[in-house]
């Protein structure tokens, strides 16, 4: 993912937290906020609290996968951050991603012809 598809700053991340929308599920949060930029940006958050260095970016990878692969089903113009939960390491990739997409949803990220 090229670095300017991607939330990185720390200022970036407490405004989207503070001034953004959110939806959760079991095994993930998605904190969504419009931006001015025109393409959609991704941020990702998990928490030592999963585990070791290799299980923390397994999530990692699964849920940057996920977005990659959902891209062109959400609206552009938004940054998305998605925080790992400790369920989500033990839970299948399906799963998680249908949790993501239904996150989508109720945060109406999702293109009309996706509903």
């Amino acid at each position: 993912m090229k670095a300017s598809c991607t939330v990185k700053e720390n200022y970036e991340f407490r405004r989207i937290y503070r001034k953004g929308r959110s939806a959760v599920s079991p095994c993930l949060v998605v904190y969504c906020q419009k931006n001015r930029k025109g393409n959609s940006r991704l941020g990702v958050t998990v928490s030592t609290k999963l585990g070791h260095a290799v299980v923390r970016n397994r999530v990692r990878r699964q849920l940057r996968e996920i977005y990659r692969l959902n891209k062109d089903r959400m609206l552009p113009g938004y940054d998305v951050i998605l925080v790992a939960r400790v369920r989500a390491v033990h839970t299948p990739y399906r799963r998680i991603e249908h949790s993501y997409l239904q996150a989508l949803g109720q945060l109406k990220l999702l293109r009309e012809e996706e509903k």
